[in-house]
């Protein structure tokens, strides 16, 4: 097993392991789906600065699902938990099998032993052989990462821990060339790095990508989505962190690689030498800091000639309610010459995600952009924007979900996504504990809960709406 760990970290992780291995739930199959709600415990006047249903979070974990034609099936990770009272981590995995419309017992890849926190969800890679790649995220330096694959290729029943290693925001890839994996490190603060690998076994040396100060002997931060097109061109959009502070997120900046990392370019080709270390450089799309915004990236992904496409939220601030309002979804785009930016819509809070769909004659955006039960708090309800005119005009073109108890959150797209499950989410109370389901739907506006109590090893998702 390769470990990344420095010695005393190891220790202390394993001494942690010793005390709650009576506990260790991994490769067991549970009795529904059950999704985590958490809170960061930062309070401002309109409620906490993020708190709900974290079962799809972050936005720089991707991708969270992944359809495989070969097996007919979409298999999708999250955060789940023991039982609608507790707040208890589980790394979790499911399929939905399109050939029967039906769901499995979900089983644990990672029983956290006791943490309550979503930043260490998981993420989600299939190999060219079938088998099913879980990367845990760890938190900083706090909690490593794991790697974890399928004992059978296209089968949840079992994983084997790969490796232990320091990473969290996991997003990994399979590429024509091999796997990529960008992630982030800790280093006083938020850095991206990435590695590479033939087999998912034996991986590069952690590479740093990016650490843009404000200005000399300042602290750096980031953080990005990623895509790839063509299966072979990796691209990321990131944001920075004036001095490391993450409530002051701002600027957009743009890089690609089409040989597994050896090289990095902006989008006009121009080489660029990594890690990115300076403000001002031909990475930068806009900047965001001179026009006092935030900048809370969302997805993104490429049209067909593989100009990239970035999603985001933007604001005047990180606390949440009006004050730092408007909450405006934003595409910034590159048409081959330039860069364009639109505003598609407006929702209520900066941690509001959805989810970016770029076809030949409609670009769609799927996202809780309406105001649900809980105003002010993360998510709402679920509705599709379309533009015909590639990003510059868009349209409400449905309403997904509507009278609802709670918030919907996090609406994520899965990889080669397949009708119905275009896409799925979870939805909580916003402001206080709740218990959470989760949902996935298609574009027209069909709705399925997933079982959160089976009694048998398969079930078919309730149909909702």
């Amino acid at each position: 097993m390769k470990t990344r760990l420095s010695p005393v970290l190891l220790l202390l992780w394993s001494i942690a392991t010793i005390v709650h291995s009576q506990s260790n739930l991994n490769n067991t199959k549970f009795d529904g789906y059950k999704g985590i709600w958490f809170e960061l415990n930062q309070k401002y006047e309109q409620g906490d600065k993020y708190s709900g249903a974290l079962s799809t979070y972050t936005a720089k974990h991707m991708p969270l699902a992944v359809y495989s034609a070969e097996a007919d099936k979409t298999f999708f990770v999250y955060g789940g938990t023991t039982g609608e009272t507790e707040r208890y981590l589980l790394c979790m995995i499911g399929y939905f099998d399109h050939e029967t419309g039906m769901v499995p017992r979900p089983t644990v890849v990672y029983d956290k032993k006791g943490v309550n926190d979503p930043h260490d969800n998981p993420s989600l890679m299939i190999d060219d052989e079938g088998h099913i790649w879980v990367f845990i995220s760890g938190r900083g330096q706090k909690r490593p990462g794991f790697k974890y694959r399928s004992k059978l290729p296209y089968n949840i029943d079992g994983f084997d821990e790969i490796s232990t290693e320091e990473m969290t925001y996991p997003q990994p890839w399979n590429t024509a060339l091999g796997y990529f994996h960008f992630f982030t490190k800790y280093k006083g603060n938020r850095l991206l790095y990435f590695e590479t690998s033939n087999d998912g076994i034996h991986w590069s040396e952690d590479q740093l990508l990016a650490a843009i100060p404000q200005k000399e002997g300042e602290q750096a931060g980031h953080y990005q989505v990623s895509g790839l097109y063509d299966n072979r061109i990796l691209g990321t959009f990131f944001n920075r962190h004036p001095n490391g502070d993450v409530d002051k997120r701002t600027d957009l900046y743009y890089i690609e690689t089409s040989d597994l990392g050896k090289t990095w370019n902006d989008v006009q080709k121009r080489t660029l030498q990594i890690p990115l270390l300076q403000k001002e450089n031909t990475a930068l799309v806009i900047d965001y800091q001179s026009k006092h915004k935030n900048v809370y990236v969302k997805d993104m992904d490429f049209d067909k000639k593989g100009n990239p496409i970035c999603l985001y939220v933007r604001s005047n601030g990180h606390k949440p309610g009006p004050v730092s309002g408007p909450y405006e979804w934003c595409i910034t785009r590159w048409d081959g010459k330039e860069w364009y930016t639109d505003v598609i819509t407006e929702s209520d809070h900066n941690y509001d995600m959805g989810s970016l769909f770029i076809a030949d004659k409609e670009w769609r955006v799927v996202a809780p952009t309406a105001p649900g039960p809980q105003v002010w708090g993360v998510g709402g309800e679920v509705e599709i924007w379309a533009s015909t005119d590639k990003g510059t005009c868009w349209k409400k073109r449905r309403t997904v979900t509507s009278n609802s108890r709670f918030n919907h959150a996090y609406v994520r797209r899965p990889l080669h996504f397949k009708a119905p499950f275009c896409f799925f989410w979870s939805d909580g109370d916003a402001h206080r504990f709740s218990k959470s389901h989760l949902y996935f739907g298609d574009f027209k506006g069909n709705v399925w809960q997933l079982p959160y109590e089976m009694k048998t090893d398969f079930e078919k998702p309730v149909k909702v709406n």
